[in-house]
């Protein structure tokens, strides 16, 4: 497998967001009358879209606005975001290093990224290939962001590798004809995640940066080895054969 392209999710593996999220939507929830916890949130709406969480406040919560709940949530998101937001351990260090392409891909919309990824050094080293889910149809886990960026960059999808800590990610990427390595957080206070993760179809999963950084260095070693081979291959097709004196 040749890699040209690596995308990347944003929220739980370049930055340290979704704790973050999911604390200030669940007070929004409480003050809606929902009286869910932090980790009640965290495990439910963790790496939906906008629609999706929408629907699921309708159709499971029960509430007829949550559109209100989601403003409220986003204050209080924003004004957090700017206090303690930080990337995740290890993560921009590895960015700089890797020698791919690379881009950003995310479900989030671009206020959001603005308001999140913008306030890090992390932002410019991606700009301007930053994506969002509203450039689409629909979001993650349809295949269309990640066509998106293989488009966008001139790469074709079996050389692209997607790094994401969702299953709905992964199963996206999958769908685009994409490997996918998922990502886990080691703080992560979810069960099953490497197992969420590799049934939605990822090739490998990582626990962190530190791990991350090794499977992609051990991707490129095997590509190294295999174009190397392949050059020792035909340049042995390419001597002459040796005549013996009869």
């Amino acid at each position: 497998m040749t890699i040209e392209l690596l995308i990347f999710d944003c929220d739980g593996v370049l930055i340290d967001s979704e704790p973050v999220a999911s604390g200030t939507l669940a007070q929004a929830l409480q003050r809606a009358g929902v009286p869910l916890s932090h980790a009640e949130v965290h495990c439910r709406f963790t790496g939906l879209s906008g629609e999706a969480a929408g629907r699921l406040c309708r159709e499971e919560l029960g509430l007829a606005d949550p559109d209100r709940v989601f403003a409220d949530a986003k204050s209080a998101l924003y004004a957090e975001f700017s206090r303690s937001l930080r990337p995740m351990a290890g993560m921009e260090e590895l960015v700089r290093a890797v020698k791919q392409r690379k881009c950003v891909a995310s479900n989030s919309d671009m206020e959001r990224l603005r308001r999140s990824l913008g306030l890090l050094d992390l932002w410019t080293e991606f700009a301007p290939y930053i994506y969002s889910a509203e450039m689409v149809a629909r979001p993650k886990p349809a295949p269309d962001l990640f066509l998106l960026c293989s488009e966008n960059l001139g790469v074709a999808p079996h050389r692209c590798l997607v790094i994401d800590d969702s299953a709905l990610g992964i199963a996206g990427a999958v769908a685009a004809g994409m490997a996918a390595i998922g990502f886990v957080d080691p703080a992560d206070p979810r069960s099953g995640r490497h197992e969420a993760l590799k049934a939605a179809g990822a090739l490998r999963t990582v626990e962190g940066a530190g791990e991350l950084a090794l499977a992609l260095a051990a991707l490129s070693s095997s590509e190294e080895e295999r174009a190397s081979s392949e050059k020792e291959q035909a340049s042995s097709e390419r001597k002459p054969a040796v005549e013996t004196a009869g």
